[in-house]
């Protein structure tokens, strides 16, 4: 196919609308790529799904891609050896005993800097900080809705504006895989443009700093009352086992170990320029340096047995194995839109449809709707950067700005969305009841968003 015309739009536009559909990622996007070579061979449905596949195992064939999926797979494996190790029920009892908090305001505060501290995964954040805050909450009688939007506020949003973690690998991969010259360069220039990730954080800070209780809060807050405060079995949940003695040094050396090899990695493989290092290879250095660490402990203390530290890799994996796949199937998805140059008719019909410098804005708002339909943020990038990506190469602009909006709509609908994971997992670790917690939490997430999209349009007219 050489002709560029509206049939360039069918394979993104199909993903996007059968994911809305149906909220399965996987078929959206399989079935997206199929329909692309469909269009790009004219090879017949059987042979057009011949070629999907091949499509699918070619994005294996990049190193840095494959870098990158297994790093999906290493990260998993540290996560639960974290959790198996007392790692985390260690961190959990090292901030009780400090006997930092004594009001309710001070509870708060300790829960929102538990969720910037802990951003190596959405789901471990929200665990730890409502583990540790719910109690503290109960006593100072602060409504446990406010204790779930907070730690819902501080673990997606944290973990894209600090993406030392699978977050950053993630959308690092679809960069690379998307063509983006510098990806990583590119990736860490969004981090003072992700506005709904900034937004979302500031905001839930001035709430606990002015006891800020739009609507919905402000009623759980007046019904607060002693009810059952019972917190959750961190260890049980964490499928700790029983001899297993919690040791926060499970949890610092690691992560510091983490933190530090990611940037020394860079250095490394940049000939001592960060900035031009592989943030893939880092990032896989990086996550098997922690993870060597994690293990090298957990034999050391004799809490599992080698059989057992190499079956909770494989289960670690295996939790990371269904945002690997979508990661592939992004990749190849983007492949084959490129190939059709759905970017460049786009950006043709930009000029008599939608004004470039509104562009931003209105695929933060996209990524944002589609978001909160699925349920999945990853999956909203998934979709949207290869639209994105091509559309601004296009014209000629930089891709930061582009990007930063498809990260910022796609937190913005998750954190707003009932279906979302870490939605669900915050209603769990709070205590609270699930529809109280979106009830509650709306209101913010929506000042929030309209702060991000008047600020997107805002930098659209300045940069573009």
């Amino acid at each position: 196919m050489t002709e560029l015309s509206w049939l360039t739009l069918l394979p993104p536009f199909v993903a996007i609308g059968l994911a809305l559909l149906t909220r399965q990622v996987y078929l959206a996007l399989f079935a997206g790529i199929w329909l692309g070579f469909y269009l790009l061979n004219h090879s017949g449905v059987v042979p057009s799904l011949a070629e999907a596949l091949d499509g699918i195992l070619a994005v294996l064939a990049s190193p840095g891609d494959a870098r990158v999926v297994m790093f999906t797979l290493v990260i998993g494996a540290f996560i639960v050896t974290l959790e198996r190790c007392g790692a985390v029920s260690g961190f959990v009892h090292f901030l009780e005993r400090s006997r930092w908090v004594t009001n309710g305001k001070r509870a708060q505060w300790m829960a929102w800097l538990v969720g910037i501290v802990i951003f190596i995964e959405s789901n471990i954040t929200v665990l730890v900080a409502g583990t540790v805050s719910r109690p503290l909450f109960d006593r100072f009688r602060v409504a446990r809705e406010k204790l779930a939007y907070i730690i819902d506020s501080t673990s997606a949003p944290i973990c894209m504006l600090i993406p030392l973690n699978a977050w950053g690998a993630f959308n690092l991969g679809l960069l690379d895989g998307l063509g983006v010259d510098q990806p990583l360069t590119v990736l860490l220039s969004t981090i003072p443009l992700n506005l709904y990730a900034i937004s979302a954080v500031a905001l839930t800070a001035f709430t606990i700093a002015r006891n800020y209780n739009p609507g919905p809060m402000a009623h759980a807050q007046a019904r607060t009352t002693s009810g059952d405060k019972d917190g959750i079995d961190l260890a049980a949940s964490m499928g700790e086992k029983a001899h297993v003695k919690p040791r926060a040094l499970n949890m610092f050396l690691p992560v510091a170990v983490l933190i530090l090899a990611m940037p020394a990695g860079l250095w490394i493989t940049g000939n001592g320029e960060i900035f031009k290092g592989s943030g893939s290879t880092s990032v896989l250095w990086a996550s098997l340096a922690a993870l060597t660490v994690v293990s090298v402990l957990v034999l050391i203390q004799r809490s599992m047995t080698l059989d057992e530290l190499s079956h909770t890799w494989m289960e670690g994996a295996g939790r990371m194995l269904p945002l690997a796949i979508i990661l592939v199937l992004a990749l190849a998805l983007g492949s084959v839109s490129k190939a059709l140059g759905t970017g460049q008719y786009v950006a043709g019909l930009v000029g008599d449809a939608i004004p470039v410098a509104l562009l931003p804005v209105a695929i933060f708002l996209v990524s944002g709707v589609i978001a909160f339909a699925v349920g999945s943020s990853w999956g909203t990038f998934s979709i949207m950067l290869p639209i994105a990506i091509p559309v601004a190469a296009a014209l000629g602009a930089e891709p930061t700005l582009f990007v930063a909006a498809v990260l910022s709509g796609g937190i913005f609908g998750d954190h707003a969305s009932p279906i979302s994971d870490t939605t669900i997992v915050s209603s769990l670790a709070s205590g609270t009841e699930h529809i109280e917690h979106v009830r509650t939490q709306l209101p913010y997430a929506l000042r929030a968003g309209v702060v991000s999209a008047v600020g997107f349009a805002v930098l659209g007219y300045v940069m573009l």
